[in-house]
């Protein structure tokens, strides 16, 4: 076991550095002088002198690269240049917010969508399953903003159940915080629902036709014995892989989401901070987003034995 988690580890090291080489060259890389393009078109030589000095734009790109990274790793993201604020805190607060949608939907999506998947695959071929799939497919065909327009119009507009736009947090007001984050958190469960049954049927499927789940049969085993306590476990692996990478997807992509529900999360921030020309966030939400998204998959890649002890073995 330690074995397996040294391994992961020694890939995930190499991976964030090449995430942070990545975002740090995606900034420097974009055409034009970041500084001029930071003060604008009125500003003058010598105050775009003095930004470059002051975002190290004089120095060489490997310069560049280790000072920017020795500030990162002491927690040092730099500072807003809209409002002057410290970008870790900004991120990590408005990170939060995107976390407390995401790790909801995610978990409500599995709950639904994972049994609804091993039901699926246990009745192939029977109108339980035909309509698992068709409703799957229609769900993951149903664009978040469209849907989330929808379901603002109809709870929103022309029923009044929930309100419309606007966000506020749970740690002020409980009650409130929940009735505002309904319709996001429908939203991703409905889409991601879709993805995750028709996943869990595919690995559900796979298993079920293997010698172990005949020779469970063969022993005289009820149908739901041997779907939940023989085929359940190892076919949630792949599940879980992919519960893993959704997870990952909508920390990073919730852009959309948000800026449908005016919700203030990460993907806001960054669509924000884009239009203001506010490098040093935006150069901290794509640190921060990719770090997140490479962090959960290797708690994913290390919870998988639990699933399926042969990974260890291997």
């Amino acid at each position: 076991m330690l074995r397996f988690i040294l391994s992961r580890l020694m890939v995930a090291i190499p991976t964030i550095v090449l995430v942070a080489v990545a975002v740090f060259a995606l900034i420097r890389f974009i055409p034009g002088d970041p500084a001029a393009l930071m003060l604008g078109d009125m500003a003058q030589p010598d105050q775009i002198a003095a930004m470059r000095v002051e975002l190290g734009l004089d120095k060489s790109m490997p310069q560049q690269f280790l000072i920017w990274a020795g500030d990162v790793l002491r927690g040092d993201f730099g500072r807003s240049i809209v409002n002057d604020e410290a970008v870790l805190p900004l991120v990590v607060s408005r990170f939060l917010v995107s976390a407390e949608i995401v790790v909801v939907a995610v978990l409500l999506a599995s709950l639904i969508a994972v049994p609804a998947g091993v039901i699926a695959a246990w009745r192939q071929n029977s109108l339980t399953d035909l309509a698992l799939v068709g409703t799957a497919t229609v769900l993951l065909s149903i664009p978040t903003f469209w849907l989330g327009l929808l379901l603002l119009l109809l709870f929103g507009l022309e029923l009044g159940w929930l309100p419309v736009l606007g966000y506020v947090s749970i740690g002020d007001n409980l009650t409130a915080g929940l009735l505002y984050l309904v319709l996001p958190v429908v939203t991703l469960v409905i889409h991601e629902a879709g993805v995750l049954i028709r996943m869990a049927r595919a690995s559900t499927l796979e298993v079920l036709r293997l010698d172990y789940i005949t020779h469970a049969r063969a022993k005289g085993l009820s149908e739901s014995a041997v779907l939940w306590r023989h085929a359940f476990k190892n076919a949630f692996g792949p599940t879980w892989t992919m519960i893993g990478l959704i997870l990952g997807n909508l920390l990073g992509g919730i852009a959309v989401i948000e800026t449908v529900f005016t919700i203030p999360g990460l993907g806001r921030l960054m669509v924000d901070s884009i239009f203001a020309r506010d490098y040093p966030v935006i150069q901290g939400c794509l640190l921060f987003v990719s770090l997140s998204y490479v962090l959960v998959n290797l708690v994913v890649d290390l919870l998988y034995p639990l699933f399926d002890p042969r990974v260890v073995a291997e």
